[in-house]
């Protein structure tokens, strides 16, 4: 009878000699595979710093278009950052590069493995270099995003008679507008808007040069616009005492809040045909939709510029609200550096229309019985006194 030794050792060998059967069998199939030679990934003759490079030395329309502002511009953004620390130069990506990435990203709405592709780094490179930058968007709006001066009235108004002085205490208009949003289906419905898409309500003000003063990102799409505004009052978004913003419909009518007449015509395209105004309420609409309607240009240009804000995107939520913030905050800065608007009309957008989100154009119906009483009393007054100067 064999001992427990001599199984064990019989066992043993049986496995071996399977294990050496099996080596057989397998050994073909990853033959192939072991004599392959690694290809790497980036191969382009131009890496990232040097495409940067060949776009600012270049063609002045290629910046424009790939990095959305001219190339002076570019050129100090990139030295702001640098002075104030905000990003720094490393080894691997200058700071002029980490611009590039981030505006590339934001102008075409670039996936990190596109821009892995165009720039030539890694995927944790580009990862991390987005989210860097993402990091200085908060810095960057308290720096570029101001409210506006309240003992000063904008030139705008104190050299228009239209405007001077009925509306000598506004300091900006303000507006929502819908940006599209990805999220899990489970968490989607909140963000669901009244066209059915997802999107994210946000909250602009905006001065009479077309620049931001104030946002407030990443409300549900399904919060209207006034609701959004009084969240951002609880929140600590003030108006001055005696100033106000002018605003639509979709607003109640407050000391704070000037809304036009409802139930009389207000839109610009209802006056272009038009004899005298009817009534003092006409007249007060018309011209406060002229005022009002800088924040309609001002989204006009922003979309136009960044169209990355008329589609969905694959980044993280907490980075697809900051992207409406970025986008808000280099709309300033390129509008402080005299940066011109005329050249979005002609080059190309980046990103297919086809791929546009369908957004509401905004709320325009507010329920009349809760406005403010001090409200109406204002806006009469103001649109009196218009309508007396207006007939003598």
């Amino acid at each position: 009878m064999a001992s427990w030794e001599e199984h064990a050792r019989n066992f043993l060998l049986e496995e071996e000699e399977d294990d050496e059967e099996l080596f057989f069998v397998l050994l073909p199939a990853v033959m192939p595979f072991l004599d392959e030679e690694k290809i790497p990934e980036h191969t382009s003759s131009l890496p990232g710093a040097k495409k940067v490079k060949e776009i600012l030395e270049g063609h002045e329309n290629w910046c424009k278009q790939e990095f959305r502002m001219e190339t002076d511009i570019f050129r100090s953004v990139a030295n702001f950052l640098r002075a104030e620390n905000l990003l720094r130069d490393t080894r691997g990506m200058r700071i002029e590069e980490q611009l590039g990435l981030f505006m590339y990203m934001l102008s075409h709405n670039a996936s990190t493995d596109s821009l892995k592709k165009v720039f030539q780094h890694s995927g944790e490179t580009v990862h991390r270099k987005i989210n860097e930058f993402f990091d200085i968007i908060p810095l960057l709006i308290q720096k570029f995003i101001k409210l506006p001066n309240p003992s000063c009235t904008h030139v705008k108004i104190t050299c228009d008679s239209r405007f001077m002085p009925f509306f000598q205490n506004c300091i900006g208009a303000i507006d929502g507008t819908h940006v599209p949003i990805t999220i899990s289906q489970d968490k989607a419905s909140p963000y669901r808007n009244r066209k059915g898409t997802l999107s994210q309500n946000v909250m602009f003000a905006c001065d009479f040069d077309l620049k931001f003063t104030f946002i407030s990102a990443g409300w549900e799409g399904s919060a209207s616009d006034a609701g959004v505004l009084r969240s951002a009052l609880g929140k600590g978004f003030t108006v001055p005492d005696g100033k106000f913003y002018l605003v639509d419909g979709g607003y109640a009518n407050t000391p704070s809040f000037l809304a036009p007449y409802r139930g009389v015509k207000y839109h610009l395209s209802e006056f272009r045909r038009r004899g005298r105004y009817a009534n003092y309420k006409e007249l007060f609409n018309h011209r406060h939709a002229i005022l009002r309607n800088h924040i309609e240009r001002a989204f006009g240009v922003l979309k136009k510029r960044f169209p990355i804000l008329k589609v969905g995107t694959h980044y993280p939520i907490e980075c697809q609200v900051k992207i409406a913030a970025a986008a808000a905050v280099f709309h300033n800065i390129i509008r402080g550096y005299n940066g011109s608007e005329d050249w979005l009309d002609y080059l190309p957008d980046n990103i297919n229309p086809a791929d546009y989100v369908d957004l509401p154009d905004g709320d325009t119906n507010y329920p009349s019985e809760t406005e403010s009483n001090d409200g109406n009393a204002l806006r009469d007054q103001i649109a009196h006194q218009m309508w007396a100067t207006y007939n003598e």
